[in-house]
């Protein structure tokens, strides 16, 4: 089987806009949350949200700065970054895998109001493109002339984690050279927060430093953002013969679904556990490996204390540090997945890992080898990255360190 390397990353997010400024905020404990801006909140209880700030689209042309989405942009703007200046590859071999969970939920709000108001033929012969959930994916190719497997799976939170895991596989076993693969979502829109707020998962108040606590006993619900990340995945031998930058190795993946219950993870059964057991499994190494786990860690209730209890239940002793980054980010819906392996990859590059920014009250049933305070910084050879989602989806990825 071949070997699977990162050889570039791309983030826009509502800490950073580039990996660089992205991964600096991280690390210094930046907090992207704020009152939401881009619609009236008067009527709603949500009052706070994580968006993306001075979002520079001066590389979308300008006719699609107009007829696209959101997440289609953010998608384009995160690959480019990822992609870099990859040269001299077979076009053919190259793949584009980018997950979302909404597709353009701001133009579909935009389309139906237009619908309602002045009739259906008023409708933008653009808007169907807008708003479809592969779109992200095909425009990509085209901007980089991909012509490889193409393809956005639908898999709630779970989707970034899982356009990275099939793009592994799909190298690993020859099929490609190289996959731009990740997620994209734009979910702070009306329409979007008052379903979160309808379903009762999301934070209702106007506390910034409690609005998304992973893990801590103040916990009500996740707070929503926005945001993209990629990676650029590539077969060992095609990096080390353009003298690519390695940031880290792909060596693990593992996904599943509870089979429970569509919005609750599977306390009991914990087939979570069963993701990131098999993951270990597929890396061919033992649980006391991994050193470091980046939480999918909500701020839910239910879903903090069920990750506790599998991480507890599979590691026993071994006790791997663990923190949750939503705290910082948000919960990026299908980027999450995403943006939170990045955050791996570059936590092994480092070897600095980022703490929960707004941890303060223990609850006893999340007892975990939390890292607090302070960024941690320790030299770990193997790091995990868990993602579960609604429809009982769930995603492990195991990234090792590039030596």
């Amino acid at each position: 089987m071949r070997r699977v390397v990162v050889t570039g990353l791309g983030v826009v997010s509502p800490i950073g806009n580039n990996i660089n400024d992205f991964w600096n905020n991280l690390i210094s404990g930046k907090n992207g949350i704020d009152y939401i801006k881009s619609f009236d909140t008067t009527d709603y209880d949500v009052k706070l949200g994580y968006e993306i700030k001075n979002l520079d689209l001066k590389d979308i042309p300008l006719r699609d700065q107009k007829f696209d989405s959101r997440y289609m942009s953010c998608a384009r703007i995160a690959s480019k970054e990822a992609f870099g200046d990859l040269k001299n590859i077979d076009n053919d071999r190259v793949g584009v895998y980018i997950s979302t969970s909404l597709g353009g939920s701001e133009k579909i709000e935009q389309g139906l109001d237009t619908l309602r108001k002045d009739g259906s033929k008023r409708i933008s012969p653009y808007l169907l493109q807008s708003i479809s959930p592969n779109m992200a994916s095909g425009k990509v190719a085209i901007d980089i002339g991909a012509r490889g497997s193409n393809f956005s799976p639908i898999a709630a939170c779970s989707g970034g984690a899982i356009a990275i895991g099939e793009a592994f596989l799909k190298i690993k076993n020859g099929y490609e050279d190289a996959i731009l693969a990740g997620a994209s979502d734009c979910g702070v829109t009306e329409f979007t927060v008052a379903q979160f707020q309808a379903l009762g998962a999301i934070y209702k108040g106007c506390d910034k430093e409690v609005a998304s606590t992973p893990f801590d006993k103040r916990r009500s619900g996740f707070s929503i953002g926005e945001g993209a990340a990629i990676v650029l995945l590539e077969e060992l031998n095609h990096a080390q013969k353009r003298n690519a930058k390695i940031y880290a190795e792909v060596v693990g993946y593992a996904c599943n679904c509870d089979a429970y219950n569509v919005v609750a993870p599977d306390y009991n059964n914990l087939t979570c556990k069963k993701s990131m057991q098999d993951a270990i499994v597929s890396a061919k190494i033992n649980e006391s490996d991994i050193g470091y786990i980046n939480a999918h860690g909500t701020s839910t209730v239910l879903n903090d204390k069920t990750e506790t209890k599998a991480i507890k239940e599979l590691f026993k002793e071994n006790n791997p540090y663990v923190s949750s980054t939503k705290g910082q980010t948000g919960h990026l819906l299908s980027a999450s997945g995403a943006i939170e392996a990045v955050i791996t990859i570059k936590a092994l590059e480092q070897s600095q890992f980022p703490y929960m920014i707004n941890y303060r009250e223990k609850d006893v049933e999340c007892d975990l080898n939390f890292v607090l305070e302070k960024p941690l910084k320790k030299n770990i050879k193997y790091a995990m990255s868990n993602s579960f989602g609604f429809g009982g989806h769930n995603a492990c990825l195991i990234f090792r360190k590039w030596e």
